[in-house]
């Protein structure tokens, strides 16, 4: 299944003591492939986009998600979005968002999964988020729908 979230409103982009700091700490999000943050965007850049794959499958009558990027035991799965500050090649995680596959709307994601074994081309399930909180700090902990919203493209 091919899954891509799109951030918005990234906290660096802002403007206050809060921004600056992110700026001048190195601070970038990526998505979290196992242990490693991958695809890492500066704080302060106009937008954040990941795109990959995960496998899904029918256990026991229900849809099950898994993978490198997929994180959490069977029923509570999710994937996360890592803030750290980089210094050269050295990333310092702070901060995660995750992002529960629980918080799809079922059929959408049970769509994502069928799209995928029937191996049909352009279908994927695309979450999209803004990545700053309500005090202007990168976004992390669970986020829920409103604050995300999931499609089928």
């Amino acid at each position: 299944m091919r899954i891509r979230i799109e951030g918005s409103d990234l906290p660096g982009r802002r403007a206050g003591a809060e921004a600056d700091a992110l700026r001048l700490g190195g601070v970038h999000v990526g998505v979290q492939r196992k242990a490693e943050v991958v695809d890492r965007v500066a704080a302060d850049a106009a937008q954040a986009a990941w795109e990959f794959e995960v496998t899904s499958r029918e256990v026991d009558g229900l849809l099950d998600v898994g993978g490198p990027w997929v994180h959490g035991r069977p029923g509570a799965r999710f994937l996360y979005l890592s803030w750290g500050a980089v210094t050269g090649e050295e990333f310092a995680m702070f901060r995660r968002a995750k992002l529960m596959f629980g918080d799809i709307p079922t059929d959408l994601l049970r769509a994502a999964h069928e799209a995928a074994s029937q191996d049909t081309k352009g279908q994927t399930l695309v979450g999209r988020l803004g990545l700053t909180d309500a005090v202007g700090g990168p976004v992390c902990a669970r986020v829920r729908p409103p604050a995300i919203t999931w499609t089928l493209e």
